[in-house]
């Protein structure tokens, strides 16, 4: 009786299918772009979709860089950080390792879109979630070049500044301690939360560029897909709204809240837009600041692809009134009321 060999066999068996990554898609789109730039400049000559399309591009411009730079931090802790060295540096309670989190966000600069693959890789080296979740709000907020970028668009207004400091480190350290208290692991994609095994000298650079890679690419589509929605939306806002707002303050700091979630500014460039408001009180637009890096649209598309959509449909929601709150709190104390 003749049998097969396993060669035999192996060749008789059909090839799994290549798929096509999203890498690949995106340098297609692009090749097509630069080829059909002259169509795409005649679809595009329509006022709505030029705004569009330079909120978008704006949105991307914006973020990139940062989401650059958050991967390459976010493979170097995978990499290069041990993580008994992170246990160690922060505290046992996890109270006070919140109070630690948030603080250091003072010390490393950064947006949105970098926070969210460092906090995720913070989890997979074993720090805390309470902690890794609010140095992700903290760290876009209350950097040094997010608070210079605001004391230049508020010239002769310091407690701009302070209160946007105020607010938002207190919202990232109410979120933490309000996860000690309420959060679920099990809200948490599984893979966000894996613990990452220790890597040895020799693969240690290789852990960094697949690591690195592997954030990008899940994170680009997100913010890819933040923008969309961010353009999408900005163009339905008239500007005379504003000043209808003037005298209604309650309702002045709940659109700007809602517009801070829409527009999806980077946390660098959003004073200089708030700044441009002059028709609003300062409370508002403080509110703005306040709102805008803790969440927006396409920090809780980032969030979602990488913590999970269980978690982001609960994350999201109390981060904002958490902010609004704590936005508001902050300027009654440092701009002298409502103003």
């Amino acid at each position: 009786m003749a049998t097969v060999s396993d060669s035999e066999l192996g060749s008789a068996q059909p090839r799994a299918r290549r798929r096509i990554t999203s890498i690949e898609v995106l340098c297609a789109i692009l090749v097509v772009a630069l080829l059909g730039q002259s169509w795409l400049r005649s679809v595009f000559d329509v006022p709505a979709l030029s705004t569009a399309s330079t909120v978008f591009v704006a949105v991307c411009v914006q973020a990139l860089p940062f989401l650059v730079l958050g991967v390459l931090v976010s493979g170097a802790i995978a990499a290069f950080v041990p993580a008994r060295a992170l246990e160690r540096l922060l505290p046992r309670r996890q109270a006070a390792a919140v109070g630690v989190a948030g603080l250091s966000g003072v010390a490393l600069p950064g947006c949105e879109c970098a926070s969210v693959p460092v906090a995720r890789r913070l989890m997979g080296q074993g720090v805390a979630p309470a902690a890794a979740l609010t140095f992700l709000l903290a760290a876009p907020a209350v950097n040094p070049v997010v608070l210079v970028a605001t004391a230049v668009a508020f010239p002769g207004e310091p407690g701009m500044v302070l209160a946007r400091l105020a607010g938002s480190l207190a919202t990232s350290m109410v979120m933490g301690w309000l996860w000690i208290r309420w959060g679920k692991l099990e809200w948490i994609a599984e893979r966000a939360r894996r613990r990452l095994p220790e890597t040895s000298g020799r693969d240690r650079w290789s852990t960094f560029a697949e690591t690195a890679r592997a954030d990008l690419v899940d994170a680009g589509g997100f913010l890819v897909l933040g923008a969309l929605v961010s353009a999408a939306l900005g163009v339905l806002v008239p500007g005379e709204w504003f000043g209808v707002l003037s005298d209604q303050i309650v309702l002045g700091i709940l659109v700007m809240a809602v517009l801070a979630v829409v527009l999806s500014l980077c946390s660098e460039a959003d004073a200089f837009v708030a700044a441009s408001l002059s028709a609003l009180p300062l409370l508002p637009r403080l509110v703005f600041l306040v709102v805008g890096p803790a969440i927006d649209a396409k920090l809780f598309a980032l969030q979602a692809g990488t913590f999970g959509r269980a978690f982001a449909f609960r994350f999201a929601p109390v981060t904002f009134v958490v902010a609004i709150g704590c936005g508001v709190l902050a300027g009654l104390v440092f701009l002298g009321g409502v103003r």
